[in-house]
């Protein structure tokens, strides 16, 4: 067989590689700048990357369990990067409107540099939080 050619009824074995990536919902502009042009959510085949400001959390496809639209919000609650000392879980937040809610196979590295402690989930407050948990459960349910 030639290079680039498949036999009939054989599955082509690249994969298009299809992105989503969501911004954080600011509502001040000054905090969009501090936060810098790369923050965000991106899904691809990659992966999962949110970046808040100096923060990372990354994940491959398989590892991600779901997710789901939440909130409103507490003010309290919700701004900033906060670590919740129930669960162990991750926030980065910009608006009190509402976000998404991660939730992990394995957990993950994130609040802090080294990677000793890790989080089952993660809630990011996207613009469009139902979009980006409608795409995380089409993977899972893909899996």
């Amino acid at each position: 067989m030639t290079s680039g050619s498949a036999a009939p009824g054989d599955e082509p074995a690249v994969v298009v590689r299809h992105r989503l990536h969501a911004d954080f919902a600011v509502p001040l502009p000054w905090l969009h700048r501090l936060l810098g042009p790369h923050s965000g959510l991106d899904l691809d085949t990659g992966g999962l990357r949110v970046r808040f400001g100096p923060w990372l959390v990354e994940t491959p496809l398989d590892n991600l369990a779901g997710a789901e639209a939440t909130g409103p919000f507490s003010p309290l609650r919700a701004l900033g990067v906060r670590l919740s000392l129930a669960d162990r879980g991750l926030t980065f937040g910009t608006t009190t409107r509402g976000g998404v809610c991660l939730r992990f196979r394995e957990p993950v590295p994130g609040i802090e540099p080294w990677g000793l402690l890790r989080h089952p989930g993660l809630t990011v407050t996207v613009a469009e939080p139902e979009l980006v948990a409608a795409a995380v459960n089409r993977i899972v349910g893909a899996a």
